[in-house]
């Protein structure tokens, strides 16, 4: 499974990083043990899966204490943790979120999954965890699919949610490195993201609270991230939106939209149709992997613009106002892409006219995508594991 050519341009950076990392010490596919469940589970209903609600019959764990463990597919159940382990006193954990689709020739495919180890390894790094080599992880990632393959599910939408996760398990209080950490591996059958599906969302523009700031961990997948989103959110579940709108900065930099990356087609204040993106370097965005891919199939199609640059809500609300937007949609591999119909901001309630035309680019962007995922095209993007 040799991935790492497939990497966009700008990334070769980074992903020399993650070659280098082959040269230090790291579990391997090849020292793999098996273990397998005595008491298989039942399959739930294809047609009504939950997000996040159901599990498969196996997972892969591989501790790390000073070396590398052998990897191991085990019995899925419940981990053993000290009471003072660094990850639940200092948020020492990370994770990834990928998916891996049933093709309509019956093979199972992941999407662009050296993007997740790459990015992976970057959070590790961020929280002084051991590097490891991606390519040895999604060899073991594949196997445990094989295993459990019963439960990738051949409904419309639905796909086999994986999450990676890596953890600060040294049992010691005090805010220092983690010299002891387990990487495990769950997955389980998901149907779409959203309960609407494929509809638009009105978000809560929040002039508040921040997700992320300059120099801070906003690029990172980590839980800590996440956690202190749930309250905002549910202030804007009150209010009738089903996202936060999150805002940065005195300017309010238009940022993320609730987990997902932004992006608007609008005409430029020079004329022109343009796609635009917030930019990665300030760390307020996640490198999210849908994202690149979005940037990197628009900019293949050369139709109009692609830029990533920062936009505040003044643009936005000043576009809104002169009929300049055409859509705005989120991205992420939970949802691929949702439309935007709506943001409160301030008291207003801003129509945004993305499903005025049918969301014409969102719904090209869904199915282009889609039929890569479920290898209707044939695309390097989508390795067949088994």
């Amino acid at each position: 499974m040799a991935l790492l050519h497939r990497i966009p341009h700008h990334l070769r950076c980074v992903a020399g990083t993650l070659r280098s990392l082959r040269t230090v010490s790291t579990f391997k596919f090849a020292d793999l043990v098996e273990e397998r469940t005595k008491t298989p589970g039942p399959l739930p209903d294809w047609n009504a899966l939950k997000f996040g609600h159901h599990f498969s019959d196996h997972m892969l764990t591989v501790e790390w204490k000073g070396n590398w463990s052998q990897p191991h597919i085990r019995p899925f159940g419940p981990l053993a943790i000290h009471p003072a382990a660094k990850a639940l006193h200092y948020a020492v954990q990370l994770f990834e979120g990928m998916k891996a689709y049933l093709g309509v020739d019956g093979r199972i495919r992941l999407f662009r999954p050296e993007l997740n180890m790459i990015r992976m390894n970057s959070s590790s790094e961020r929280l002084g965890l051991a590097p490891f080599d991606g390519q040895e992880l999604l060899k073991c990632l594949a196997r445990l699919i094989e295993v459990d393959r019963r439960f990738v599910p051949s409904a419309p939408q639905s796909s086999l949610y994986i999450r990676p996760t890596y953890i600060g398990t040294e049992p010691t209080l005090g805010v220092t490195t983690s010299n002891e950490a387990l990487l495990f591996v769950v997955v389980g059958p998901v149907g779409p993201y959203f309960p609407t599906g494929f509809r638009p969302v009105t978000l809560l523009a929040d002039t508040v609270h921040v997700r992320a700031h300059p120099g801070g961990c906003g690029g990172y997948k980590l839980g800590a991230n996440y956690g202190p989103t749930v309250y905002p959110a549910k202030k804007a579940n009150d209010l009738g939106a089903q996202q936060i709108l999150w805002l940065y900065g005195e300017d309010r930099l238009v940022t993320e939209a609730g987990t997902m990356n932004t992006f608007m087609l609008w005409e430029a204040e020079d004329g022109r149709l343009e796609l635009v993106t917030p930019p990665l370097e300030s760390h307020l965005i996640l490198p999210g992997v849908t994202r690149q891919s979005i940037l990197d199939l628009t900019r293949r199609w050369n139709e109009f613009r692609v830029v990533e640059k920062n936009f505040t809500m003044g643009h936005l609300v000043k576009a809104l106002r002169a009929g300049r937007v055409r859509e705005l949609f989120g991205a992420g591999t939970a949802c691929v892409v949702c439309p935007i119909e709506r943001i409160l901001y301030e008291g207003q309630r801003l129509d945004v006219p993305t499903m005025k035309a049918g969301a014409p680019l969102t719904n090209r962007l869904l199915k282009e995508l889609s039929d890569i995922q479920y290898g209707r095209v044939s695309s390097e993007w989508a390795p067949v594991i088994c």
